[in-house]
């Protein structure tokens, strides 16, 4: 599989011009992964403004960057990627592929597996190279064990979980080559359109995946009402606030606060769990945390087996009383 390795592709996402922090960790994974089977880590960035995007990704791993800068690519759209992305991966002919597992990047991967004909891993947290051929690990019966795949077809596609990868240091003295792209796209073939898009405003103002400190929430909450003390509390202490899959399903909350294997997955400083009864499919998603701390009413909840701290009680009565004591400290 690796007798013509030309190394790792990785597709980074860009926000607000800037790489997204798990395009930055996924360079990290490329780059353990040429020291280990030789070849180069190239990155491919879509979007406009990116005037600046090469630099930074050389200085976290890059050897190559690829610039796709077109008005098309202002926001995600998988039909619009597609063909200029397939047509990229062909001629890098890369052994592995590497795309966020976001909400764009799960769009996308299969897609362009299907069109590449090869294969995709999804959701994998690492990535290993055996005797030749890159081995992932993900999560499987709902986070109760991992399993590890492989494929004889080149080249692998990988989605990778956020915050499952450690970025490296940025180092202004590496050197790289950064290319800007002509797009084939023909917009006449795209059989879909955005109509609007809407962004719901981060609790606290800081993205979840970025925040030091998360406050997930649980139906031990009592209700809807329960996530608006997280909220103060997230906005006080420079937070974000979640939530279990349970909570989300009640509409307690948005679907965007889930953490979880079927969620997002964050690794702060801190993460309160309150009211959340640590579920394994839920400890995938925040399981790496530094420090878990727990509040619930049942002393034999599983959650406070991960957690360094514990509190038995009723959240209802303790979230307040600690939005109370926050604000004092605060003034």
């Amino acid at each position: 599989m690796t007798d013509n390795n030309n190394g790792v592709l990785v597709v980074v996402e860009v926000e607000d011009n800037q790489p997204i922090d798990l395009g930055l960790e996924m360079l990290a994974l490329a780059r353990r992964l040429t020291d280990s089977m030789g070849g180069s880590v190239t990155a491919v960035a879509f979007g406009t403004g990116l005037e600046t995007i090469g630099e930074i990704l050389i200085a976290y791993g890059a050897d190559r960057v690829l610039i796709n800068d077109n008005q098309i690519f202002a926001n995600f759209h998988a039909e619009a990627w597609l063909p200029d992305l397939a047509k990229i991966v062909a001629e890098v002919a890369p052994t592995i592929v590497l795309i966020g597992h976001s909400e764009s990047g799960t769009d996308l991967a299969p897609r362009l597996a299907f069109r590449l004909d090869v294969d995709v891993a999804t959701g994998c947290e690492s990535i290993d190279i055996l005797n030749g051929r890159p081995h992932m690990t993900r999560s499987c019966f709902g986070g109760l064990a991992r399993e590890v795949v492989t494929f004889s077809k080149s080249p692998a596609l990988a989605t990778i979980r956020s915050k499952s990868q450690q970025s490296l240091t940025p180092t202004t003295e590496r050197s790289g080559a950064v290319e800007k792209l002509s797009s084939i796209l023909d917009v006449n073939s795209i059989r879909t359109r955005v109509v609007s898009r809407e962004q719901e405003k981060a609790a606290g103002g800081v993205k979840m995946e970025n925040a030091k400190i998360v406050i997930g929430g649980g139906v031990g909450l009592g209700g809807p009402e329960g996530f608006k003390t997280l909220n103060e509390i997230a906005e006080l202490v420079d937070g974000a606030v979640g939530a279990s899959r349970a909570a989300c399903d009640l509409d307690w909350c948005p679907r965007s606060y889930q953490i979880g294997l079927s969620g997002r997955t964050v690794a702060p400083e801190l993460y309160l769990a309150v009211g959340i009864s640590g579920a394994s499919h839920h400890m995938a998603g925040c399981g790496n945390s530094k420090t878990i701390v727990s509040i619930n009413s049942d002393p034999k909840a599983e959650i406070f087996k991960s957690s360094r701290f514990g509190i038995v009680g009723n959240s209802q009565e303790i979230m307040p009383a600690l939005a109370e004591e926050i604000r004092k400290l605060k003034a």
